[in-house]
């Protein structure tokens, strides 16, 4: 079993695109929020979507795909491991995710930040900044799902990697 890393030492950061508009899906982030207050510091940094044209062309869509990844990419703090949530991702396990955040904070990467896009997608940009690109699912959540999803999983990664019951 691995060193346990101490609740001062991991600072997560979450960035998105996006406010949470359904009171069921706030309830329940603000949940995993509060339980995860003894394993790690949490941060939800969030900018407003951009606005996409009606039928926009594919030059179009990747501007605004640009515009709002520049946005999302300047709420990375600096130095920060970078996990973009990206459909094209690499599918993980719940237990592998532990062992790479525990990992990385046993490597003196305490920082580490999980991106997620807007309902349009990710930009080229923020796909090549990211230090690991994970999928939850080849299923299409809204964004706003995946992060009730993602907070769950980040409180599932500290009590695994704890050896602590969690179902």
């Amino acid at each position: 079993r691995c060193r346990r890393i101490r609740r001062d030492n991991m600072k997560i950061t979450i960035v998105c695109a996006g406010k949470i508009k359904e009171k069921y899906l706030s309830a329940g982030i603000a949940e995993f929020l509060k339980r995860l207050k003894p394993y790690a510091q949490v941060e939800i940094r969030e900018i407003h979507e951009e606005k996409m044209p009606e039928d926009p062309s594919p030059a179009e869509k990747e501007q605004v795909l640009a515009r709002e990844g520049e946005k999302l990419l300047k709420l990375v703090p600096g130095g920060s491991y970078l996990y973009v949530l990206d459909v094209y991702g690499a599918l993980k396990s719940s237990e592998q995710l532990a062992e790479e955040i525990n990992a990385l904070g046993l490597r003196g990467r305490s920082s580490i930040t999980f991106l997620i896009g807007g309902a349009f997608g990710l930009s080229k940009e923020v796909r090549a900044k990211a230090d690991a690109r994970i999928s939850f699912s080849p299923m299409t959540f809204t964004h706003q799902m995946v992060r009730l999803l993602l907070v769950e999983q980040i409180y599932r990664a500290f009590k695994i990697s704890r050896g602590e019951k969690y179902h």
